[in-house]
């Protein structure tokens, strides 16, 4: 009998110990993703007239901007920046920014509603 309770003993002793024991804090929830720069919604090809076009492609604020002039098609990389999207053409730091067919200055685009404009005088739109 005395090993019984020595047995019983040990196991309750051996338990409560368990249970005293540090644990790792449970961890915490991991962060939301950030959400997606307001520049994404702009991926796609924004029509100027004379078959010009600005067509941006990419993600999560990294771009690749194609313009086509009538000179033809250029690419240049371009990184989100707030409301704008930065790129660097000829040496000189563009912005590409969300404006109407008027803030293009544009006579062309001025009745359009949702365009994009690299400077007055480069605008590019959707009808969409």
């Amino acid at each position: 009998m005395m090993n019984f309770t020595r047995l019983v003993f040990t196991t309750v002793m051996a338990a409560a110990l368990a249970g005293c024991q540090d644990r790792p804090a449970p961890s915490a929830p991991a962060p939301a993703p950030a959400p997606a720069p307001v520049t994404d919604a702009w991926v796609g090809q924004w029509n100027g007239p004379e078959g010009t076009f600005l067509q941006l492609a990419g993600s999560g604020g990294k771009y690749e901007v194609t313009i086509r002039n009538l000179d033809g098609p250029r690419s240049f990389p371009g990184v989100a920046a707030g409301d704008r999207i930065e790129f660097e053409r000829d040496g000189v730091k563009e912005s590409v920014r969300a404006t109407n067919g008027a803030e293009t200055g544009m006579k062309w685009l001025s009745e359009k509603k949702n365009c994009l404009t690299v400077r007055t005088g480069e605008g590019y739109c959707r009808d969409a």
